[in-house]
């Protein structure tokens, strides 16, 4: 005969209820923990009872932290020992320090002659390190001794651990307590997660596999994996993992959601944007999808349905509200409406969006031609250092694409006096005095930037790439671009500037592989000015003047690109 969910739960209760009271003929019961204990002839009511059932309902859906709290609630209204030693047990595999510490205490106090309350609260309440011995026999005995939350306990091992800081310590503890029951699944989850806390990312996935080995479609085994792939930037394997898992148990919203992400992540926007699409629909209140689905939208053009879901999120109170409304500005910024953008940036109030939606206003009221007032609201902001130097970068970021790049660099010259060794600054400088064509201005800062920030990739990139625009000490700028690409192999400006230096040298072929690379990680429109010409160079002018035409309609208003189209496509 079947059992309905509510039934059981209450049946399970009961049968806990009864361990810890006692709920049998005295004759019957067996002997306490410790016969020293002065226990409470405690009635099993229905107040009780419910709370019992809240208490095993929360745990058995890995909600640790309700129910520590509910066994902390109930062990304070009946003085029990045995429900507060439960409820230490419980706060142990939780992360809530304090509820543990406040188990332990009452459970001291109820039960004054227990030396095993006393050792607890001695431990929660101190949390050092010296004390990994008493806290391995604690946990131990908590897990041999509660058969029926083993699972459950493995699965929060290391949740108890959090407060020891040296994590290969951890590491080492968590395989000793794991060492009997390695037959389940969630002994080796918990050594998968104390490896990846050690940064052993191999051992981790080796434990999970073990996990998983023992039960093959575990949804849990199967998220931790994905999550070590995406970590390994293996994001379509991950993806294709999911995927596979979803077969087999489609209406999982754990599953689809892990699998929404990892598509994000290998960049499969349009396969991500339905898996979204599917938990909105599923759950067509959920804010957080409501904004996930609207990043979506937006990362693909569709402008409307960005919007759309935005404003949703928004009026459902999603808590990024600032966040939202910086997009909302971006999107009618996009559209023509720059008053739209600087009313939904006006409203962004202070905290971490306030600096970006300042500089956005700023931005906007620019464009709009009012540069003096945009200025003006840069210059008023306060801050921290860091929050300075970035009003100071855009407001020269202003001038700059006002064509007023002396003033620019005057603004920057000026907060480099209080601070010459800033290498933000340094850099802002440097491409400024570039374009006003003070090349020796440019060279020393960015030698200095190079000499303060070795590891500045994007400094030895600018050198090099100045110098081979000029044309001017060609080998030397190929081995300043080679350098940059080493520590930043994939930034596609910096593959442009490979590209542009070999077209300088002559080598036109190896020019095009590289500027090609570059183009398909980004579609900017230099660098199609780039690969565009030396197509022409190639003759290959059937696909540059289709590369042109692509990319003049997503930028009609780039200069560097209409100037070079124009140019050799002259008669």
């Amino acid at each position: 005969m079947k059992c309905s969910p509510s039934r059981f739960a209450a049946s399970a209760a009961l049968a806990v209820a009864a361990t810890l009271f006692g709920a049998l003929p005295a004759s019957a019961q067996a002997p306490a923990r410790d016969s020293r204990e002065s226990l409470p002839n405690q009635e099993l009511s229905p107040n009780v009872l419910y709370q019992f059932l809240l208490a095993e309902i929360a745990g058995a859906r890995g909600q640790i932290g309700l129910s520590t709290q509910l066994y902390l609630e109930l062990a304070r209204s009946t003085r029990d020992p045995r429900i507060a030693r439960r409820a230490t047990e419980i706060a142990l595999f939780s992360r809530n320090a304090e509820a543990a510490t406040q188990a332990a205490r009452l459970w001291a106090e109820i039960s004054p002659q227990s030396e095993e309350a006393r050792r607890i609260l001695d431990t929660v309440a101190t949390g050092r390190e010296s004390r990994l011995d008493e806290i391995q026999i604690q946990l131990a005995r908590a897990l041999a001794q509660n058969p029926e939350h083993l699972a459950q306990n493995l699965m929060g091992l290391n949740r108890a651990l959090t407060r020891v800081q040296d994590k290969q310590l951890t590491r080492d503890l968590v395989w000793r307590l794991t060492e009997p029951y390695l037959e389940q699944p969630e002994a080796h989850f918990a050594r998968a997660q104390a490896a990846i806390l050690a940064d052993n990312a191999m051992e981790a996935a080796a434990e999970i596999d073990r996990a998983l080995n023992l039960r093959a479609d575990w949804e849990p085994g199967i998220l931790f994996k994905a999550q070590l792939l995406q970590q390994a930037g293996a994001h379509e394997e991950a993806a294709a993992l999911l995927a596979r898992q979803l077969e087999r148990t489609p209406d999982s919203t754990s599953l689809r959601l892990a699998h929404a992400r990892a598509l994000v992540g290998a960049r499969q926007f349009e396969a991500a944007r339905g898996e979204f699409r599917r938990l909105l629909d599923a759950a067509p209140d959920d804010r957080d999808l409501m904004y996930a689905n609207a990043l979506l939208a937006q990362q693909l053009d569709d402008d409307a349905a960005a919007e759309a879901l935005f404003s949703r999120a928004l009026e459902a109170g999603h808590p990024e509200a600032d966040a939202i409304r910086i997009n909302l500005g971006q999107l009618a910024d996009k559209r023509g409406d720059p008053a739209g953008a600087r009313r939904w940036y006006e409203q962004v109030g202070p905290g971490r969006h306030f600096g970006e939606a300042r500089i956005r206003l700023a931005q906007a009221l620019a464009k709009d031609g009012k540069l003096d007032e945009a200025r003006r609201i840069l210059r008023e902001e306060g801050g921290d250092e860091d929050a300075r130097r970035r009003f100071i970068l855009a407001e020269a970021q202003l001038l700059r694409d006002a064509d007023r790049s002396a003033e620019a660099l005057q603004v920057v010259d000026q907060a480099l006096r209080s601070a010459p060794d800033d290498t933000d600054l340094l850099y802002e400088s440097a491409m400024l005095a570039e374009r006003l064509d003070r090349m020796e201005v440019m060279e020393g800062r960015l030698r200095k930037v190079i000499a303060l920030a070795p590891d500045h990739a994007h400094a030895y990139n600018a050198l090099g790439y100045s110098l081979a625009d000029r044309g001017q000490r060609l080998e030397e700028a190929q081995q300043l671009i080679e350098r940059a690409l080493e520590l930043s192999p994939e930034d596609p400006f910096i593959l442009d500037s490979l590209g542009w230096v070999r077209f300088r040298q002559g080598h036109l072929q190896d020019a095009a592989t590289h500027l090609q690379r570059a183009y398909g990680i980004r579609a900017d429109p230099e660098i199609a000015a780039h690969l565009g010409e030396v197509l022409w160079r190639l003759d290959r002018r059937e696909d540059a003047n289709r590369l042109f035409d692509e990319a003049l309609r997503a930028h009609p208003d780039n200069t560097v690109l209409r100037d070079t189209a124009a140019r050799l496509r002259k008669p």
